[in-house]
């Protein structure tokens, strides 16, 4: 696998750039963008390269002659309209019609023979049942007229951190998969059942990758989280508030965890259930999918409970940068509300870079072994 140089990417819809840190420095950014403001300024905080190749601004207004070529592109397109906690708009949803900014700039390039021989797209796990898996179907046909091979994986950050947070890596390639294609941990129920529904011509150009599993995770929610003294509590009122909201099981489950004394940590959510606000709490050692403070099922919640006393409080900024695998030294926005969008509309970092170093590095550098065998 040596190389004289770093392969080099695109990354669209880039946010903080948390799919650049998960390729790591064994890659090189060819080219970044973003549209949102607070996004970009948290990129620029964090690569000093940035000036260089970052494009702050709308997808659809991007040109074809602006885009470097590059051995790999990356999209995390918006994915309000693909999320199960929303309202299921798809692809031809506002904001999830974005991806079409990106796939046009994909057949501009194409045109010109530059274009990229490998393609990541990734979204909420939503994107394969989108109205009945049919936006699925149709991301996988302009893939397939493109002249892209396709495969689907379903990485959960859980399995690198203490978070709940699924994701749909599709991997798109012009190259020959190898020994690449194989099972996988990560063929999960809902991508097997996707696969399924595809018409015969691109079941066809179906890859099954195979990435392995990794190492089990050894840490737990407990272990991100800031000192006790170093955070703002809610009021006793408003702890009682949340635990008057839970249903019997949850709060039996609380009960059970004050009696038996020591430390417990667990990540609560409000939800409507039945027309009914409910909080539901976790004590798995995981965190809830973190969310941007606008969306979903809205700011997560810890509950400690230390020696029968029950305290609550939101899960921080820092907290939450943890949660996806961000190193301390990632600077986040000096707002709150921005920190949590940032972080909540991101990529966790572990999961892309076990995504790189598995199937994404070994499939760009196939492309670097059959040019010098040729």
């Amino acid at each position: 696998m040596n190389r004289s140089t770093p392969p080099t990417f695109l990354e669209f819809f880039a946010g903080g750039g948390m799919a650049r840190l998960g390729l790591g420095d064994g890659w090189s950014c060819a080219f970044a963008n973003d549209f949102d403001a607070v996004k970009a300024e948290t990129y620029r905080a964090n690569f000093a390269d940035a000036e260089g190749h970052f494009h702050t601004g709308d997808v659809f207004a991007l040109t074809a002659e602006a885009l470097p070529t590059a051995d790999l592109a990356w999209a995390s397109s918006p994915c309000q309209d693909f999320s199960l906690a929303g309202a299921r708009a798809g692809l031809a949803g506002g904001k999830s019609s974005a991806f079409f900014g990106f796939w046009t700039l994909m057949k501009a390039l194409s045109a010109e023979g530059r274009a990229p021989p490998v393609i990541v797209i990734e979204n909420v796990v939503g994107l394969l049942t989108s109205h009945g898996g049919d936006d699925f179907t149709a991301l996988c046909g302009v893939l397939s007229e493109e002249g892209y091979r396709f495969g689907a994986l379903e990485i959960d950050a859980a399995a690198f951190t203490p978070q709940s947070r699924p994701r749909v890596f599709v991997v798109a390639t012009r190259l020959e998969p190898g020994e690449l294609e194989g099972g996988s941990a990560f063929h999960t129920r809902a991508v097997r059942e996707a696969a399924a529904r595809l018409p015969d011509d691109l079941k066809a150009h179906w890859i099954w990758w195979g990435v392995p599993s990794p190492p089990a995770r050894n840490t737990d929610l407990a272990v991100v989280l800031e000192d006790d003294a170093a955070v703002t509590w809610n009021a006793d009122e408003r702890t009682q508030a949340l635990l008057a909201l839970m249903a019997p099981t949850h709060r039996q489950a609380v009960e059970l965890r004050v009696r038996e004394g020591g430390r417990s940590v667990g990540a609560v959510f409000r939800r409507m259930r039945g027309g009914e606000q409910r909080a539901e709490v976790r004590f798995d050692g995981l965190a809830g999918c973190l969310r941007t403070p606008r969306g979903g099922s809205s700011r997560q919640t810890l509950l400690v409970i230390d020696n029968g006393v029950v305290r609550s409080r939101l899960v921080s900024p820092r907290e939450g940068a943890r949660l996806m695998g961000l190193p301390e030294s990632y600077v986040l926005p000096r707002s709150q509300t921005a920190g949590l969008q940032v972080i909540g509309d991101g990529v966790a970092v572990p999961a892309v870079r076990w995504l790189a170093q598995s199937l994404l590095e070994p499939l760009v550098y196939s492309k670097t072994a059959s040019l010098a065998a040729e």
